[in-house]
Order: structure tokens, then C-alpha cells, then sequence
């Protein structure tokens, strides 16, 4: 394809498109190749168009994957509102779950680059403070506690549905055997023993991601702690 245009696209091009086909072919994208290899140009190549037709909708790379968190979480909720607190809690963590479940590749957006707040859903914000404030929290515990639900919510389960090294996974796959054997047969005598539960089964010691080996009960478990810890700080 040819240098990028400068200025308004073509008649043409500003009909083809619409921000809905761009965040849709995007995160198509995004699921094929992954975050880092992600680019505007590739788009505009998969669209067929300029890249300048893109950044008339969404100026650039940056907002485009801050626009791409809000559309992935389109239809997370409303949750009831009769539900208590900590049933609520649990429902907003599954519901993230199963978002990043179907695009893990968008995961280390969530966890790691502070533009995924421009594009994030300011009435979920709202929901989850009116929810909280509905259980009792007030004054810093009702913040501390917000802090704790946004990270539990996004935390486990973009480490869970982390990516393994797309172009060379046979030989991640590889070392990372070599390394856990290893380890099992050397100096540390607990991995040695629990060994067969570990593997690919929890964090550190594994080489697939949650996609295809989820770690369902640990996430439930998680969930719980979460609700439970947060019980403990609204009467401590």
C-alpha cells in the first residue's frame, strides 16, 4: 500500500467506514495477531483503505485501543440492582472474565497502559461507587475498596489469559519444561513433590495460557477472597 494520505479521506472511504466497523476489525485484528504487532497501517490494510481514513474516525494507534476497551466491555451489566454487594462483586468479576476470555489478546492492555482509561466506561465507575457506598463503605474505605475491585476484577484474569510468544511457542514451550523439571529434580523439594498439580495448572509454572487451560477453581477462589477481604475491611 501506498505512503498514508494527509487530511480528510476520500468520499469513497468516509463511506465505507463507520468507528463501529473500525473497533469491530480492530479487535478481529487484534485477536489474529496480538497487541504488539497491532498497528494502524495493518488495519488500514485489512479495511482496504488509507490509513488517514482511520484517524479521521480515531486520530491514532493510542485512542484507537483506548476506544477498543470500551467497546469490549459493551455489554458488561447493568448487573440487578437487588443483588447485595458481595453477589454484585462476584457478577462484575465473571463478567470481566468472560470478556478477556474471548479476547485475551487484549489483556496486557487492561493491565498495563494507563491510555485503556481513555476509552473505560465512566458509568461503570459510577456503578461499582454507588454499589459500595450501598454496602457501608465511607470516607477512604470507600476508595481503597473501589481500588480493590477495579484490580481484582482485571488482575488475575490478565495474567490467567496471558500470551505465550506467538512466532516461537514450541520453543517457549520447550524451555519452560526444562526449566520445571529441573527445578523438580533439583533443590526444591516442594515443587518436586507437588510437581503434577502444578504444572500449567498456576502462575509461574505453566506455559499455556488461561484459553486453553483456565484456571476456573483458583479464580473462584480469588473471587471469594476478594469479597471476603473486603467484608473484613467495611467492619474492621
Amino acid at each position: 500500500m501506498s505512503t498514508a494520505k494527509r487530511g480528510k479521506p476520500s468520499k469513497g472511504e468516509e463511506r465505507a467506514l463507520t468507528k463501529e466497523i473500525i473497533l469491530s476489525e480492530a479487535l478481529a485484528l487484534i485477536d489474529e495477531i496480538g497487541l504488539e504487532q497491532f498497528s494502524v497501517r495493518a488495519l488500514a490494510v485489512r479495511l482496504s483503505v488509507f490509513p488517514a481514513a482511520i484517524r479521521w474516525w480515531i486520530p491514532n494507534r493510542d485512542e484507537l485501543l483506548g476506544e477498543l476497551v470500551n467497546y469490549i466491555y459493551r455489554d458488561i451489566g447493568p448487573f440487578p440492582e437487588e443483588s447485595d454487594w458481595k453477589s454484585w462483586i462476584k457478577q462484575l468479576f465473571i463478567a470481566h472474565r468472560e470478556v478477556i476470555r474471548g479476547h485475551p489478546n487484549i489483556a496486557p492492555l487492561l493491565a498495563s497502559q494507563l491510555m485503556s482509561n481513555m476509552g473505560a466506561d465512566l458509568s461503570l465507575v459510577e456503578s461499582i461507587l454507588r454499589v459500595l457506598l450501598g454496602a457501608g463503605f465511607k470516607s477512604d474505605k470507600l476508595f481503597q475498596a473501589y481500588d480493590i475491585v477495579i484490580a481484582g476484577s482485571i488482575g488475575f484474569v490478565a495474567m490467567e489469559f496471558a500470551s505465550a510468544p506467538s512466532d516461537k511457542a514450541s520453543e517457549f514451550e520447550d524451555r519452560m519444561r526444562q526449566k520445571i523439571e529441573g527445578a523438580a529434580h533439583g533443590d526444591l523439594p516442594l515443587i518436586n513433590r507437588y510437581k503434577d498439580e502444578l504444572i500449567n495448572r498456576h502462575f509461574i509454572v505453566r506455559w499455556k495460557s488461561g484459553s486453553s487451560a483456565p484456571m476456573d477453581e483458583s479464580f473462584e477462589a480469588f473471587s471469594y477472597s476478594i469479597v471476603e477481604g473486603l467484608r473484613q475491611l467495611l467492619t474492621r
